[in-house]
């Protein structure tokens, strides 16, 4: 029999593993690999999903979401790549840096903000730099169902392009790619026109590109319905802040390079999450009080909420002012 759940304290269910495997895949990214502790499968997990993995760095607690790449039909393994980022606030270099093979990790029950639409006729995928892994379990499902699919994916050089020769190899007349370095670009709009009645489009990557992939569809008369996104967000670094939690009856600093939900959590407070990244919206907060202005991350909110002040999403939203008071 398998081990219940453990819930966590943030409000998602956890799941104790091991780093199997690290595999480098090229300079700046690496695949993680991971096993449970326990001995049991994993649970399984629908193509684009993610986990959150859980970091212990010198006291400081981070918690970063990675879409899983691994096959959903071997519950055997989870595996995530993460791209090193210098600049970074520090999860991806704790990744690169410190885990090692054999290290106990902690990771969340998979969560799905990025399902494939099986009813799509036929699906595009367009990825920019690590933007490519929630796509490998997407075929590995689609290939095992006869799904027609083909993928598009923007790098900075061939070198940089991860999984490109696996990719191209197994499936050469499904997969494009296109290198910053020789100045190709994904030819958006004439791919969007060419496509059969049915198709469903799926873009992950940077922030511009997910917005030049929204408004070209859109300008294009592609149902919104058909065109589906994932960003994970980085909280931003901003000038510190206080804030009161009315419920917990108390004050709490927001330094600059942590988000509004990492130190409501650093001081001990429950907060739910999925994502972490502005898009689930488990941690929406309403606000009770507030002098001063909203600095508005998130892909959740209504615009119409955003400027009424009466809502955050404390994962990647700030504050600049004198008072804001939380219902948490």
């Amino acid at each position: 029999m398998s081990a219940a759940p453990q819930k966590a304290k943030a409000g998602a269910e956890k799941i104790e593993v091991e780093v199997s495997a690290i595999v480098p895949v090229n300079e700046l990214v690496s695949r993680f690999e991971f096993k449970r502790r326990d001995g049991q499968p994993f649970p399984p997990f629908s193509a684009g999903a993610h986990t959150v993995v859980e970091m212990n760095d010198n006291g400081r607690m981070r918690l970063n979401p990675y879409s899983l790449m691994s096959d959903p039909a071997d519950t055997s393994i989870y595996a995530i790549s993460v791209r090193r980022d210098d600049e970074g606030r520090g999860g991806s270099l704790f990744m690169h840096r410190h885990v090692k093979v054999g290290d106990p990790m902690t990771i969340t029950y998979p969560v799905n903000l990025f399902p494939l639409d099986l009813r799509g006729h036929k699906h595009v995928f367009l990825a920019g730099g690590i933007g490519i892994t929630p796509f490998l379990s997407m075929i590995a499902t689609l290939e095992r169902m006869g799904g027609r699919w083909e993928m598009h994916y923007a790098c900075r050089s061939k070198a940089l392009g991860s999984y490109v020769d696996e990719l191209t190899g197994r499936h050469p007349d499904k997969v494009h790619v296109y290198c910053d370095d020789q100045d190709e670009a994904i030819p958006l709009e004439s791919l969007l026109d060419g496509q059969p009645l049915g198709t469903h489009v799926y873009v992950c990557g940077p922030a511009g590109m997910i917005n030049w992939v929204h408004s070209t569809a859109e300008a294009h008369g592609w149902p919104k319905e058909h065109v589906h996104s994932e960003e994970f967000l980085a909280p931003q670094p901003g000038k510190p802040f206080e804030v009161r939690l009315c419920k917990s009856d108390i004050v709490i600093q927001v330094g600059e390079h942590e988000s509004l939900l990492e130190a409501i959590e650093r001081c001990g407070v429950q907060a739910p999450f999925l994502c972490r990244g502005g898009a689930c919206g488990q941690c929406e907060t309403d606000v009770v009080e507030a002098d001063g202005e909203f600095i508005h991350r998130d892909h959740w909110l209504e615009e119409e909420e955003h400027a009424s002040g009466k809502k955050i999403m404390p994962c990647v939203s700030r504050f600049v002012g004198k008072t804001l008071v939380l219902d948490r």
